[in-house]
């Protein structure tokens, strides 16, 4: 046996403990879930997990539940990644100009403590509701990876920097030989908490402003009718969207450096 497959057993046995702890775990909750329906006894409070999972493939075989999803993501997703442009870019220009890092900081902070639901009535005022999931995931994740980045860059060992300096290291090469393995796990961090977020974020503003063939706009004819098994449904749809682009994009962003790491 070489040392390869000696090393990932140990991994497989891992992955599979994990997989059985995760069983386990959902196994017990959907059981509480239903042992708690059972003794409510009123779907329209709490509707059982059979009831939920049958709306759930009555939506997915519905024509405009697609539509609706790519709706929603798209959207999102736009916001993220947009977010990921500015708040990068901002980030590095901040590190060079300390009037504009006196400028941006707070408007950073005021972006991060505003309620979502006034930049929602903002967003509706200036650009309707139909872009409104994009606005609102921009600046939800603009100031998480700005602050993250910042924090990265600000980290970076001076001595090498000025060793950097004194052999005129070219700006691509202090860029990406000694800026990026500095910023690169803060930016990672940043990453895991913005992910998450913009999806909560989008679609909470989609439930206020309610766009049309939105996913909150599911989720508020939802609440409009008592249809609570269809709001679970919906629910499960959002956390399993999430969950999936969140591990998309960490896994890309983490093969694609491990790649620049090798090169």
């Amino acid at each position: 046996m070489t040392s390869t497959t000696q090393d990932k057993a140990p991994e497989k046995k891992g992955l599979k403990k994990n997989a059985a702890r995760i069983s386990v775990s959902a196994l017990f909750w959907i059981a509480v879930w239903a042992i708690a329906s059972y003794i409510v006894g009123y779907s329209v409070i709490l509707p059982s997990p059979l009831d939920v999972l049958g709306r759930l493939l009555a939506l997915i075989t519905d024509g405009a539940f697609l539509a609706s999803v790519f709706f929603t993501a798209s959207r999102i997703v736009i916001g993220f990644f947009a977010a990921l442009v500015i708040g990068v870019l901002l980030a590095a220009a901040c590190k060079k100009s300390r009037l504009l890092r006196t400028l941006v900081s707070p408007l950073m902070t005021v972006m991060k403590s505003v309620p979502v639901a006034s930049f929602v009535i903002l967003a509706l005022i200036w650009i309707g509701s139909k872009n409104l999931s994009v606005f609102i995931s921009l600046v939800m994740v603009t100031p998480v990876i700005f602050v993250n980045v910042l924090s990265g860059i600000d980290s970076c060992d001076e001595k090498i920097l000025q060793m950097a300096r004194i052999y005129e290291i070219s700006p691509l090469k202090k860029l990406l030989y000694i800026y990026l393995p500095f910023v690169f796990p803060y930016f990672r961090a940043g990453l895991v908490i913005s992910l998450g977020l913009c999806w909560k974020a989008g679609v909470a503003a989609e439930l206020i402003g309610v766009p049309r063939g939105s996913i909150g706009e599911r989720l508020y004819f939802s609440k409009i009718y008592l249809e609570t098994a269809d709001l679970f449904a919906w629910t499960i749809v959002i956390i399993l969207i999430s969950v999936a682009f969140e591990k998309l994009v960490i896994f890309a962003f983490d093969k694609a450096y491990a790649k620049f790491e090798r090169t």
